[in-house]
């Protein structure tokens, strides 16, 4: 199946629009834009799963980080719940603000926003849809929007349709980059500088594909500095770090105790928690500006109770504290994963030769906690070769490339599952590095090929595929 999938990719990197000469205009309009993606072999496409339906993959893809939804351990949780309410009526029948609401909805946004030590929550259709509402809503004209540059495309989204017309962004994960851009506005900005007007800071608790953790305390440290006024105010996503990190799973705002410095946060559902929709947090004020103002929010189908009941099984597993072993699992695979890689010697080769790099393997142990993603960088093209490699290996992995990810730094992103094992891990390193031997032969010259064994394979695919 693996080499069935690959070979299909790779045929739909063909150009298309030249063959649809007699098609309708509208068609061949949408293909020459498809032909661009084409182009950079960047067209995305639905594919079959390696690792479900009867797929023998090992996951190193997914999103399900604590294995709740592999495991059956949510599954379970949800038919307790929803024994527990057996007249729960399944369907969403309006929007919140006409009949789609329900106590029981309103109980669980409760118990939500308490897990996380928040005032209010809002629950919405997805992670996406909460940051078109926050950034379409919450701002004003007058509001400066400062940003790190690797936040989530939906915040960019966000953003892009925010009546904010000011908008900084700042080198990610920065400290003093994000002191610069305060001090700039700060000196050419009287009006910020004497608290009339507000200033927004955005950033991510975990970057998706990067792995790496905000250093949120020192950028509340800065802000608070800076702007006496209290005219600043912090948007945090949590997608990636919620049932992660910090006490059963609330995220890395209740890790470092900052639940009083931060306006907003989003935490979804469809990572760990292994479910679907998101959460935003926040006080009052919040609530009632984002049922009044986002209109992603206000014009669309309220959560179906299917959806609520699963995402409420999940929390209650994290706050009977059923997921902690799972959450300390995920620290002891990531910590195995860089012991080991690193006293690999072909991974020493390979890194010093700048073939492929992983930057959270540098002084991984100084951090108080790994993250679950692991991105690993390569030379040029060699990122496709590796994740092709991987595949056949038996291995799921995601290749990604600009815009998932800023021009030219395309790379393989590993994510780690609590049901993941330490053997899974070992034979994951010896395929990387297996790989890496490959490339370092064919850098020198000593392979006859020039193109590692797993790209060939689909090559001949192709080949065959053009033939028949």
């Amino acid at each position: 199946m693996a080499s069935e999938l690959l070979t299909a990719w790779m045929l739909s990197q063909k150009p298309q629009a030249s063959i649809m000469k007699n098609e309708p205009l509208f068609y061949r309009n949408l293909e020459e834009t498809l032909d661009i993606k084409r182009k950079n072999n960047a067209l995305l496409s639905i594919k079959r799963c390696l690792w479900k339906d009867g797929g023998s993959a090992i996951d190193f893809t997914s999103n399900d980080t604590l294995s709740l939804g592999s495991s059956g351990m949510l599954r379970r949780e949800f038919d307790k719940e929803i024994q527990k309410h057996p007249d729960l009526m399944l369907g969403s029948t309006s929007s919140r603000l006409v009949d789609g609401n329900s106590v029981y909805l309103e109980q669980v946004e409760r118990e939500i926003a308490d897990f996380h030590g928040a005032e209010q929550g809002l629950f919405v259709a997805s992670g996406f849809e909460a940051n078109l509402a926050v950034f379409t809503a919450l701002p004003t004209p007058a509001t400066i929007l400062v940003y790190d540059e690797l936040v989530h495309a939906s915040m960019y989204d966000g953003m892009a349709r925010s009546p904010a017309t000011t908008r900084r962004a700042f080198r990610h994960n920065d400290v003093d980059a994000l002191r610069d851009t305060l001090t700039e506005l700060h000196e050419e900005n009287q009006e910020v500088r004497g608290g009339k007007q507000c200033v927004i800071i955005v950033v991510e608790s975990v970057y998706s594909m990067d792995g790496d953790i905000c250093p949120l305390a020192e950028f509340v440290d800065i802000a608070r500095e800076m702007f006496p006024h209290k005219n600043v105010e912090f948007i945090v996503d949590e997608a990636h770090s919620t049932g992660v990190l910090g006490k059963k799973g609330a995220g890395l705002v209740c890790d470092l105790g900052l639940e009083k410095e931060i306006a907003v946060r989003v935490h979804t559902f469809g990572k760990a928690v292994s479910a679907a929709g998101a959460i935003i947090l926040g006080n009052q004020t919040i609530r009632t500006a984002l049922t009044n103002l986002a209109r992603s929010i206000i014009y669309t189908t309220a959560p179906a109770a299917s959806v609520v009941a699963t995402v409420r099984a999940a929390y209650n597993l994290m706050n009977s504290g059923k997921t902690i072993d799972a959450q300390d699992r995920i620290q002891s695979l990531a910590a195995h994963f860089f012991t080991s890689i690193s006293s690999n010697p072909t991974w020493k080769e390979a890194t010093s030769r700048g073939i492929m790099t992983i930057p959270l393997a540098e002084n991984w142990s100084d951090r108080p906690y790994q993250t679950h993603i692991i991105p690993i960088s390569t030379r040029n093209n060699y990122s496709m070769y590796l994740a092709c490699h991987l595949v056949f290996a038996g291995f799921t992995s995601f290749f990604a490339e600009y815009p998932t990810v800023p021009k030219g730094q395309s790379r393989v992103r590993l994510a780690l599952h609590s049901c993941n094992t330490e053997e899974q891990i070992y034979q994951l390193i010896i395929s990387i590095c297996e790989w890496a031997k490959e490339m370092i032969a064919i850098e020198d010259g000593e392979a006859i090929y020039r193109v590692p064994a797993a790209t060939r394979k689909i090559l001949a695919s192709i080949e065959k595929e053009d033939n028949n």
